[in-house]
């Protein structure tokens, strides 16, 4: 009888030890896939934002562009003397400005880290308001 007892209480006692063991290997697992899924994650989200990154200053370049055109077409507007063409130059030099501000919302969208569909909506904004600046240059030129 003591000997079953002694078998039972190894068995029992081997039993518990090796559950033991493959609950810290699974515990260990669990740690170990969630930083690596938190890395992946990481990184998807460093390249995503990478090309939005690349879309502004792709953004950057045609609003510099955009505003030397707009330097360089006041002085017609300047010596036109036409109060219709410089009221038409004033508000599109304001839809100017307002791209400007698109151009800096999406810059400070991706300073503080905002999800790649808020950031993707203001670089589509941005993008629309400098389209809407580009249409008024040409109405300008299109009066002068």
């Amino acid at each position: 009888m003591k000997r079953s007892r002694l078998n039972l209480f190894k068995a029992t006692s081997m039993s518990i030890s090796v559950l033991g063991i493959i609950m810290i290997l699974g515990t260990i697992a669990v740690f170990v896939y969630i930083g690596v899924y938190s890395i992946g994650n990481t990184i998807n989200s460093d390249v995503g934002s990478g090309t939005a990154y690349d879309q502004l200053a792709v953004l950057k370049s045609d609003y510099n562009t955009l505003e030397g055109q707009y330097s360089g077409l006041k002085t017609n507007v300047d010596a036109s003397g036409n109060s219709d063409v410089k009221t038409a130059y004033i508000n599109a030099q304001l839809e100017l400005v307002k791209a400007k501000a698109a151009i800096d919302d999406v810059d400070s969208a991706l300073a503080s880290g905002k999800s790649k569909e808020e950031v993707q909506k203001r670089i589509n904004a941005a993008q629309t308001q400098l389209n809407v600046a580009k249409t008024s240059l040409s109405n300008v030129r299109g009066m002068m």
